[in-house]
């Protein structure tokens, strides 16, 4: 919330050496002619984009220009006060903020749905065993070495899918086997791997509430609620020196 407000804050007050004109399209050609257009059109981009990377996307242009130049202009003041503004300003962005919370919990109620849907359905196959935890897992092939406890460093090869079958993460595609310490990763992997030998190659099938809740990494496609499916290869267990 603190960096919302302070991108928006930016927005509106920051020192932009700008040219005026009385109509704005926002698809308009820009004119760069100078260093100082060209210096002005990336202030304008910049922040423009960061906007809207925040959500922020129902700015009426006139109405910014107009507060961007009495900004601008250190002889005038603004028609609304500052306290006014940064009052708006939080407003929007705490209802923004709610709306997203709401938006998530109808995802994730939806996910959470179609992902149990799928693991009743799943647990009927004769090849797929359950725990106790509701983590599913299916024996792709054996492995005869050791086997790791949650403090243990593992080095494994592994891809996540949803069950749409898209790929989210894999380390088989950059080509370098990943190593952490498994009680650092999601509660399925911690129990999951647990069950595994190095040299086996397990299927797991995760729950949500096994996985990332309603809160996945941020940026990544995981919705949700989702239920996640990953193949995993343990190919090595070390124990971790910090508990030596």
């Amino acid at each position: 919330m603190k960096h919302l407000l302070l991108t928006a804050a930016v927005v509106f007050t920051a020192t932009i050496l700008f040219s005026g004109c009385n109509s704005y399209d926002q698809k308009a050609s820009a004119d760069l002619s100078s260093k100082t257009d060209s210096l002005s059109y990336s202030f304008g981009y910049l922040q423009g984009s960061s906007l809207s990377n925040e959500g922020i996307t129902d700015i009426d242009m006139q109405n910014y220009v107009a507060g961007l130049q009495a900004g601008l202009d250190t002889s005038d003041t603004s028609i609304i006060n500052n306290m006014a503004m940064q009052t708006l300003i939080q407003t929007y962005l705490q209802e923004m903020e709610m709306r997203r919370i709401q938006q998530q919990e109808e995802d994730a109620a939806e996910h959470i749905e179609r992902g149990q849907a799928f693991l009743e359905e799943n647990a009927q196959n004769p090849d797929v065993f359950e725990t106790e935890s509701g983590l599913q897992y299916r024996v792709l092939e054996e492995g005869d070495g050791e086997s790791p406890v949650a403090t243990d460093v593992v080095r494994v090869h592994y891809e996540g899918r949803l069950l749409s079958d898209e790929v989210f993460d894999s380390s088989y595609e950059r080509g370098q086997p990943a190593t952490f310490p498994l009680n650092r990763v999601i509660e399925g992997w911690t129990e999951g791997l647990q069950l595994m030998q190095e040299g086996a190659k397990y299927q797991f099938f995760i729950p949500s509430d096994l996985a990332y809740r309603n809160s996945p990494p941020q940026g990544s496609p995981i919705p949700p609620g989702a239920v996640l499916i990953f193949d995993v290869e343990l190919l090595e267990v070390n124990p971790d020196p910090q508990q030596q």
